[in-house]
């Protein structure tokens, strides 16, 4: 998966876990937990589908990875691409 079809994954997971949600308003960079007023639950269910969308393992230590829409991407891109 490139960068970009990670970003628009990422983007829709966050619209089904934080409904009605401005993440157009989001930049690349921002915390998107504080930006979006995610609380733990919240988190934790956009890993979980993250996970289930895209096959991948996510354990609790790379959480600090996924935390911004770029950051995101990255890890999910990089860890997708030979699949």
């Amino acid at each position: 998966m490139n960068q970009d079809k990670a970003l628009e994954l990422i983007k829709q997971i966050l619209t089904d876990v934080v409904p009605g949600a401005d993440i157009s308003a989001l930049s690349p960079d921002e915390d998107f937990r504080v930006a979006l007023e995610m609380d733990s639950l919240d988190f934790l269910n956009f890993v979980e589908r993250l996970s289930g969308r895209t096959g991948l393992t996510l354990p609790e230590k790379d959480y600090p990875s996924l935390t911004t829409l770029s950051g995101c991407a990255d890890y999910v891109a990089s860890r997708t691409s030979s699949a």
